[in-house]
């Protein structure tokens, strides 16, 4: 998927990464991960781990936000030396598979054809699945929509969605 400013309102609380590695392409717009050693890397890089819950839970446990600066391309000189700013907070639309959604729904980065996460789409997880998420629902949707606006909360810095009370 290419370049798409996702983010709609409320503050990003950004940060900025380490230099991204030559070999990982990252777009505006990618959920992505802090993954070993402080790397970052969009969703579709994250392991695939026997099933999508179980891949959900480890990509959770590794969740940084939401990509606001691409990295540069391969074979750019200054490809190993720049970071990018990362949104750890805020309301984001992203693509998903026409569903209905309440507010506050859980969702979790979807899967693509084959073992992988998507970069830029999500999917309703059922109530209780903190551990899987990465956001709510920031606006109910009765009918069936094709793109959903979602408050991201970053594991890495604010232990990701919480349980209600």
């Amino acid at each position: 998927m290419s370049d798409n400013m996702r983010w709609r309102y409320g503050d990003t609380k950004p940060v900025i990464t380490k230099a991204i590695a030559a070999a990982t392409k990252i777009e505006i717009g990618d959920l992505v991960e802090q993954a070993a050693g402080g790397d970052v890397t969009p969703a579709a890089s994250h392991t695939w781990n026997t099933d999508l819950a179980t891949t959900q839970n480890e990509f959770h446990n590794t969740f940084l936000g939401v990509a606001m600066q691409r990295s540069r391309g391969a074979g750019d000189p200054a490809q190993d030396s720049d970071p990018i700013r990362v949104a750890t907070e805020g309301v984001f639309e992203f693509d998903c598979a026409a569903a209905t959604f309440e507010l506050g729904t859980l969702v979790g980065p979807a899967k693509q054809t084959g073992n992988a996460l998507e970069n830029q789409k999500v999917v309703a997880l059922a109530a209780g699945n903190e551990n899987k998420a990465i956001g709510r629902v920031a606006k109910r949707y009765a009918a069936n929509t094709t793109r959903v606006l979602v408050d991201i909360t970053s594991t890495v810095l604010a232990g990701g969605p919480q349980a209600k009370a």
